[in-house]
């Protein structure tokens, strides 16, 4: 077993949900929750967590990218109608700043797309350096929609899975993270979440009289998405399939997924070229005393939260170093992550206090200058 996920999680989703050589979608349990026995108000609460650290993480990698990195990442969102696409979007990728957010839908092609190559117009929306981006459809759709109904020969299609990959490959060596998410709904479920759209006056505008005649092609559809995931789930961009039957467990998976490939891929603040006690001393200048005290106590509750977060990292730690005791390779990965978060936050921590002792002589020669006059 790998290390799991954050915590409530019984299993690592990544090693649950993502495709190997195994994997068979037609015995895919679309309305289980893998890795999950904590019940739906658990997750709630535990995606409200990690939206925390999601939003973090997300802002470090906008820094960073602002300040000349050239780190991105990319979720591809696919699955049928009613999959929960948008429930995805709205939720997970809704927990952090739009404006590190570049978010696109790929409907039919336009009469000037369908004039180029297939990856063209998505070449022209791939995310820039220090943004998520996010592909609501996408690329697949060449070798989903093009495939059943038959837009082109299957030569065509057949050869677009090894684009397709060479492509990702690409990308990845540039520099962008792909995380892939296949929501798999149940022929079940979706018609009774179509019946819903039409059931309510306010959801009609999501159906579509297209709905029923796609809904009959079922079969094919299937056959088409256990092909994308077989010949298309590689070592740079591999996919995880995620059942949908259950709207909360959906959002759960897609949120652990994209935090923990923010977590890998470890943003960092920006290092500045000034010097911020100099900084902060002109600033100091311009402030009056009671802003200067206010802000001496939000640094002291800084220090008390950075104390606790501590505390709760080694815990975590500790907890993990227990799960990989029996496998000598995985400890040792392990406690070298250990000893990486410790030595951030322990660097994080002298930069507080260093700031707070600052702060707090600021505070005093301004409370005795007022004295003095």
């Amino acid at each position: 077993m790998g290390t799991k996920g954050g915590s409530g999680w019984t299993d690592d989703p990544r090693e649950l949900l993502g495709v190997n050589e195994h994997f068979d979608l037609d015995r895919l349990d679309r309305g289980a929750t893998p890795g999950w026995s904590s019940g739906k108000k658990a997750s709630k609460r535990f995606c409200d967590d990690r939206g925390t650290l999601l939003s973090e993480l997300q802002e470090r990698l906008f820094a960073e990218g602002r300040a000349g990195g050239t780190r991105s990442v990319l979720v591809v969102v696919q699955g049928l109608d009613t999959a929960g696409k948008g429930g995805v979007v709205r939720h997970v990728i809704g927990t952090v700043d739009p404006q590190g957010v570049a978010l696109h839908s790929f409907g039919a092609p336009t009469s000037q797309e369908a004039e180029h190559h297939f990856l063209w117009r998505i070449k022209k929306r791939l995310p820039k350096p220090g943004l998520i981006g996010v592909f609501d459809r996408s690329h697949y759709e060449d070798v989903l929609v093009a495939r059943v109904d038959e837009l082109v020969p299957p030569e065509v299609w057949e050869k677009r899975y090894d684009e397709i990959n060479n492509f990702e490959a690409d990308l990845v060596d540039s520099g962008t993270t792909i995380l892939k998410l296949g929501l798999m709904v149940s022929h079940d479920e979706q018609g009774l979440r179509l019946m819903k759209r039409l059931d309510r006056p306010d959801k009609r505008w999501k159906y579509s009289k297209n709905d029923v005649p796609t809904r009959r092609k079922w079969d094919p559809y299937q056959d088409a998405y256990a092909d994308v995931f077989r010949r298309t789930s590689t070592e740079a961009a591999p996919w995880y399939v995620i059942p949908a039957d259950h709207k909360w467990y959906t959002r759960l998976a897609a949120t652990e997924l994209l935090t923990q490939t923010l977590i890998e891929l470890d943003p960092t603040w920006p290092t500045v070229r000034w010097d911020p006690e100099v900084q902060r001393r002109e600033l100091a200048d311009t402030m009056s005393g009671r802003a200067l005290r206010a802000s001496l106590k939000e640094t002291d509750r800084h220090v008390k939260k950075a104390v606790k977060d501590d505390r709760r990292v080694q815990e975590e730690a500790a907890r993990a170093l227990m799960e990989v005791a029996d496998d000598p390779m995985a400890r040792a990965e392990a406690e070298a992550r250990t000893a990486e978060a410790a030595a951030a936050s322990a660097a994080a921590m002298v930069d507080l206090q260093r700031t707070r002792h600052q702060k707090a002589e600021l505070v005093d020669i301004r409370q005795e200058t007022n004295a003095a006059h």
